[in-house]
């Protein structure tokens, strides 16, 4: 169960805005974080994942991993960041067979799209990513739940201006 600690709700005009943020938070995020990324078919969770995983320093393409469920990604300070796409899993039990634990550590970074599909398997999020339609653009709905979640969120936000 995740208790959420603090909130921030935003509107996202367009994917530009969703890529600023992402490359914020890519700035401030120095240690390991579980995101968990929230909403219907597209409203831009990819997108913010792959806005994350390029600032944090990956130079390749960053593909959907829905059909393999998690894609590896070498980024900065020697770390991982590990991009799930849970969409396909027919039943949460199917995550234990991925080796999935072994990418929750101290030091790697794992986003998480459909997290609902796996509810039950997954250790606590620091932050969780509610994106959803808006009328020209989409709304995101941030929740921290950890100690570091928190302090991210303070981080970014400080300097993150729409």
């Amino acid at each position: 169960m995740n208790k959420v600690l603090e909130t921030k709700q935003l509107f996202l005009a367009d994917e530009l805005q969703q890529v600023a943020l992402a490359a914020n938070v890519a700035k401030h995020l120095k240690t390991s974080f579980i995101m968990l990324l929230k909403g219907d078919l597209g409203v831009g969770k990819t997108t913010f994942a792959r806005g994350f995983i390029q600032a944090s320093g990956f130079d390749g393409v960053v593909k959907s991993p829905t059909y393999t469920l998690v894609e590896p990604y070498p980024i900065t300070e020697n770390r991982m960041c590990y991009h799930f796409d849970l969409y396909r899993l027919a039943y949460p039990e199917e995550l234990e067979f991925t080796g999935a634990r072994d990418y929750f550590n101290e030091t790697d970074v794992c986003l998480l799209e459909w997290p609902e599909k796996a509810e039950g398997f997954l250790p606590p999020a620091d932050w969780i990513c509610e994106f959803s339609h808006a009328d020209e653009g989409r709304n995101l709905i941030i929740s921290a739940c950890s100690d570091k979640g928190k302090k991210l969120m303070l981080q970014v936000f400080c300097d993150f201006r729409l």
